[in-house]
């Protein structure tokens, strides 16, 4: 039997590893002893025990016997020497046969089998190694002497004589063992650390792969969103043209019957003119003083001119009052701001966030209402503990959820204060001081209003909105991947500002009611 089928045969089947100790069951098969004790201890209260191999099963637990024979042959093919490589190059001194070689003596350049080497010389200046074909490259290229130490300086190997004659000499030097046994370090060094990196890079790689699914999904999701969105838009917006064009086109109608008739009513009266003209013409051409005079009366020209007048009045309303398609930039203004107002609703969410007002932060003259959803400025009654959160200079308090991705909306109900500021700011918004005023630093971001004024505050730049009908609620829109804050209010709802920035921190929700019992509602 080849010694690879005979290593087989020596494998216990469940540890797959050379016996230890091995046993024989009653059905024939053999195991180590420490492998069957442990599959048996696994069956335990199975309601019997088998063989792993053949499955036999057996009512009480098996009691193993040791196989001699096997525990023999298994220490035997344990302590015989491990086959030599086929190397291909045969010992020098078999002349009568090709018998492999084991070893090569440098000092001899000889190549050697078993035999041969042990009773080779054991002296230290023959340096056995494996066999080899190329024993030249052990030999130094100037001396011709074995190379046995290593230049550090030089990163060379060399020979004896090039330490002591040689231009190696006096450089630092070190045996061969040495020097492997630090260069293997180094390397081994040098290869953990390869391999850390690697593994880092791998799992960077991961993390980034796994960002870019994340990306391209959600890119495909808000591609659909906004496809069919904008799909939304475009109907509303051909509906929209249709009914304008219809619009145009059923006044147009309207103005042009009107016109007609009233030609048709001027190209009779010309006719009645030209009747009426006509004898007076004659009249005018005549030469004789009493035929002239003889004529009957020519009527009364007052009631005609009142029919002018009348004529007149009608013609000036048509021309100059009923003759504009007047409405029609109107209905388009409110149809666009319609549709505006939808797809703004579209574009980021239906449902407005749940926002409640948090009182630790809530300055000593706002009191809050039971369900902490409204805010209202009762004067300095309150009575509350301090709180390094809480606002010390300015009627303000916070929301208490904070926001750091997504798009979100919150609307506010103004109609009973006229004296506010609403926007959102990071946590780390001053508490006192001039600079906790929303509007006041760079941390916060406001729209405001003080009368009939309006103004939007940002980092103590203010921008005055102008044209804004006062309206009963103000909603706040928040996208914070785009950056924006923006502020909308009536309905439908009309754009009044918005804010860009890069936000760095969470976004809280943030109140500011500045007149006495004014109330600020969030819904």
């Amino acid at each position: 039997m080849a010694s690879s089928d005979l290593r087989e045969e020596l494998d216990c089947p469940v540890c797959l590893n050379i016996y230890t100790d091995p046993v024989m069951l009653k059905c024939g098969h053999n195991f180590c002893r420490v492998c069957i004790d442990r599959v048996f201890d696994t069956q335990e209260g199975s309601g019997g025990y088998s063989c792993p191999q053949c499955k036999e099963e057996f009512q009480n637990r098996p009691l193993p016997y040791k196989n001699v024979f096997l525990s023999t042959i298994t220490q035997r093919f344990l302590s015989a020497p491990p086959n030599q490589k086929k190397t291909g190059i045969s010992c020098i001194y078999c002349i009568h046969s090709s018998v492999p070689a084991v070893k090569f003596c440098l000092l001899c350049e000889a190549s050697l089998c078993d035999d041969h080497l042990r009773v080779h010389s054991k002296s230290p200046e023959h340096v056995l190694c494996d066999p080899t074909t190329t024993p030249e490259k052990r030999k130094c290229s100037v001396h011709k002497k074995i190379l046995e130490y290593y230049c550090t300086e030089d990163s060379a190997l060399i020979c004896i004589s090039c330490v002591i004659f040689g231009e190696h000499r006096g450089h630092q030097v070190e045996t061969l063992e040495e020097a492997f046994i630090k260069k293997k370090k180094k390397v081994t060094y040098n290869l953990e650390k390869l391999i850390t990196k690697r593994e880092n890079t791998e799992e960077r790689i991961w993390s980034l792969q796994e960002h870019l699914r994340s990306v391209k999904s959600k890119a495909d999701g808000e591609t659909e969103r906004v496809t069919a969105q904008f799909r939304v838009f475009r109907r509303r917006l051909e509906d929209l043209e249709k009914k304008v064009l219809g619009e145009i086109t059923g006044k147009a109608e309207r103005i042009l019957h009107l016109v007609n008739d009233l030609i048709q009513q001027l190209k009779l009266k010309m006719e009645e003119l030209s009747q009426k003209m006509h004898p007076l013409e004659k009249l005018c051409a005549m030469t004789s003083q009493l035929t002239v005079l003889q004529e009957s009366d020519t009527g009364d020209l007052c009631d005609t001119e009142d029919e002018d007048d009348e004529d007149r009045g009608i013609h000036d309303k048509l021309l100059y009052n009923g003759g504009h398609l007047d409405g029609v930039s109107h209905m388009i203004s409110t149809g666009l701001s319609d549709i505006i107002s939808g797809v703004i609703e579209g574009i980021f969410i239906q449902k407005a966030v749940d926002i409640l007002l948090d009182e630790d932060t809530a300055h000593t003259n706002v009191a809050l209402s039971y369900d902490k959803k409204t805010a209202i400025n009762t004067g300095p009654y309150q009575l509350r503990l301090d709180s390094k959160e809480r606002f010390m200079d300015y009627n303000q308090v916070l929301g208490s959820r904070s926001f750091s991705s997504g798009r979100h909306y919150w609307e506010v109900d103004l109609q009973k204060s006229n004296n506010w500021i609403i926007g959102m700011c990071y946590a780390s918004i001053d508490r006192d001081g001039g600079d906790s005023l929303i509007g006041r630093n760079d941390v916060s971001w406001g729209l405001g209003r003080k009368g009939s004024k309006y103004k939007a505050v940002h980092d103590k730049n203010e921008t005055e909105l102008h044209d804004i009908v006062p309206g009963k609620r103000v909603r706040v829109y928040l996208d914070y991947e785009a950056g924006q804050i923006s502020f909308y209010m009536g309905a439908p709802l009309r754009h009044l500002h918005t804010f860009t920035a890069t936000f760095t921190e969470p976004l809280y929700a943030v109140l500011g009611v500045y007149s006495i019992y004014s109330h600020i509602l969030l819904d």
